[in-house]
């Protein structure tokens, strides 16, 4: 177990919650660990790799892993005017972002134990009334 938790701790400065996690982990489950990825440029950049590396950790101890693709947040683009590096995008652009972002992630992550969804999924569905009683709740 103390190994499992030093790969995991490998590369982070704090890990929050560490007696919640090493109480999960004795229980010999295998965890969900999602992470969820705005494809907002064509390439995934070295920020991510750090994220995708740690995925990678779990994914070797076990774990399911859910890589997880903001299409649907990045045609909103950032609304609050504090970013301009994140305009919307138009479906096409958002489409070609995340095929070459399950390609990229793929070099770090094992595709047979790695589930890929798309929060459109279920933010479509919300629909206008949904999403502003959503942020009103935040």
């Amino acid at each position: 177990m103390e190994d499992n938790l030093n790969l995991i701790k490998r590369g982070i400065d704090e890990l929050l919650n560490e007696d919640e996690l090493l109480s999960k982990l004795k229980k010999k489950k295998q965890l969900v660990v999602k992470a969820g990825f705005d494809p907002t440029a064509p390439d995934l950049h070295l920020g991510h790799t750090v994220l995708i590396n740690k995925l990678r950790h779990f994914q070797e101890l076990g774990h399911k892993i859910v890589f997880l693709i903001g299409d649907f947040t990045a045609m909103i683009g950032d609304p609050t005017g504090k970013n301009k590096t994140r305009p919307p995008l138009d479906p096409s652009d958002i489409e070609k972002n995340s095929k070459t972002y399950t390609n990229q992630v793929f070099k770090i992550l094992d595709p047979e134990l790695t589930e890929v969804r798309f929060n459109s999924e279920w933010c479509s569905k919300l629909g206008a009334e949904g999403i502003i009683k959503l942020s009103l709740s935040i």
